[in-house]
């Protein structure tokens, strides 16, 4: 029985077998949970300055392009130079523009265009940084423990996304933004250490020079791995029309009530059910059919988020509210409710970035994993910010629960045409993965 119980638990294989796969995790966990309080503090702040949900989902937006040229750039970077190198080049970029984010709100010189500036510079150096340690990650471990090693992946995600935000939500409304970018300073340092004790890791293979030639190269690849690009498609699909993140804010001012803590809340329930999800993978490893896995997780995730939206709608109308919603009167019943649905949208998106990132590990070689990396790390930050934009956008011209209804509903039907379409996806086998 105990040995049955073990087997739905995650797979601590990869921290045994790899100290250094062991070290990089502890450092990325750490830095990532400081990254998520300054992601939450500067969408509280520039809502504290603008009072505009549309300011707000602009953070995200402003930070797309750079993250994109910045995503391509590293990938082609970790498929010339040492993996190690190029990581801990970015992480320095990240760790200074944090430090300068901190000294301009301890001195009063922050500004909204000043929040935009330094988060279009954090998403360019935290792109390359991914990109690159997404590369490392095959090279550290064997290839049978891939789908452990991303579920410790899902694990990451979990704290930092679970503990981040809602302190984020507590140290800005207690102790003040200036505090909250300091905190995530000193976490960053441990990103460092988990970088620093890797070994020399240069790509396998032939190598490519930076620039178009290997870009191209890298999206030939692309155009002959149809299992790969179909997964891109299919997150950009879910995160475009199902990720409200850039809405709550405005619903925790407005609609639940609770104000920044609401909005730490809500966000933490998504990195719990993340959480959840890999502390019971152990199934999720042994499936082999990864392109149904993908599908079903998503379609989960996008009746998730249009249930979200149908409480939304019930706060509009004053279900279960005090006389009067605000920072000081939430709306409980329906907090507790929308926080249950967002877990399980985490859940089911985690299981999602399992499937999809041992797919990528396993089936695309090393000489070209860097620039595959790079477009996947796009393809996963890109996909939130467009999501913010639309959900920003629409929200504006509508009302809060409508970009999450209409999202959700059409992250079920899109998913389920395309993969319909694509035989081999649906007939893909870990044991032979084919790109």
């Amino acid at each position: 029985m105990a040995r049955l119980g073990a087997r739905h638990f995650i797979d601590l294989r990869p921290f045994r077998v790899s100290p250094a796969f062991a070290r990089l995790w502890v450092g990325s966990t750490l830095s990532g949970m400081g990254a998520q309080l300054t992601i939450v503090a500067v969408m509280l702040q520039v809502y504290a300055l603008t009072a505009s949900d549309f300011a707000v989902s602009m953070v995200a937006v402003a930070g797309l392009v750079p993250m994109v040229l910045a995503g391509l750039y590293g990938g082609m970077l970790a498929d010339a130079f040492d993996r190690r190198i190029v990581a801990l080049s970015a992480a320095a970029v990240t760790f200074a523009s944090t430090a300068l984010l901190a000294v301009l709100t301890w001195t009063g010189g922050e500004t909204v265009w000043w929040l935009y500036a330094l988060s279009m510079i954090n998403s360019a150096s935290a792109a390359i940084v991914m990109a690159t340690r997404q590369a490392i990650t095959p090279r550290l471990i064997p290839r049978e423990l891939l789908p452990a090693a991303a579920a410790l992946q899902g694990i990451t995600v979990g704290v930092m996304v679970m503990a981040g935000p809602a302190l984020a939500g507590v140290l800005v409304a207690t102790a003040g933004y200036a505090w909250t970018y300091s905190i995530d300073v000193l976490l960053m340092t441990s990103l460092f250490l988990g970088l620093w004790t890797l070994p020399s890791l240069r790509p396998e293979g032939e190598i490519v020079r930076p620039g178009l030639e290997s870009l191209r190269d890298g999206i030939r690849f692309l155009r002959r791995a149809t299992n790969i690009r179909l997964q891109y498609v299919l997150d950009i699909t879910a995160m475009t029309f199902g990720q409200p993140l850039a809405l709550f804010p405005g619903i925790g001012a407005v609609l639940l009530g609770g104000g920044a803590i609401t909005t730490g809340l809500l966000t933490a329930a998504v990195a719990a059910g993340a959480f959840l999800s890999s502390l019971l993978s152990g199934p999720i490893g042994r499936y082999r059919a990864h392109g149904i896995g993908i599908q079903r997780s998503i379609q989960v995730y996008g009746l998730a988020i249009a249930a979200f939206g149908l409480v939304l709608v019930a706060a509009q109308l004053g279900w279960f509210a005090p006389a009067v919603v605000d920072e000081s009167s939430p709306d409980v019943v329906l907090i507790v409710l929308a926080c249950v649905l967002l877990a399980v949208s985490g859940a089911a998106d985690n299981v999602s970035a399992i499937y999809r990132s041992t797919m990528m590990q396993a089936a695309v070689p090393d000489a070209v994993r860097g620039r595959l990396q790079g477009i996947f790390t796009v393809v996963v930050n890109g996909g939130p910010r467009i999501g913010a934009l639309y959900a920003g956008t629409l929200a504006t011209f509508t009302t809060l629960w409508f970009p999450p209804l209409l999202g959700g509903i059409l992250i079920v039907a899109l998913v389920g045409v395309l993969v319909r379409l694509s035989p081999g996806f649906r007939a893909y086998d870990a044991a032979h993965p084919v790109p």
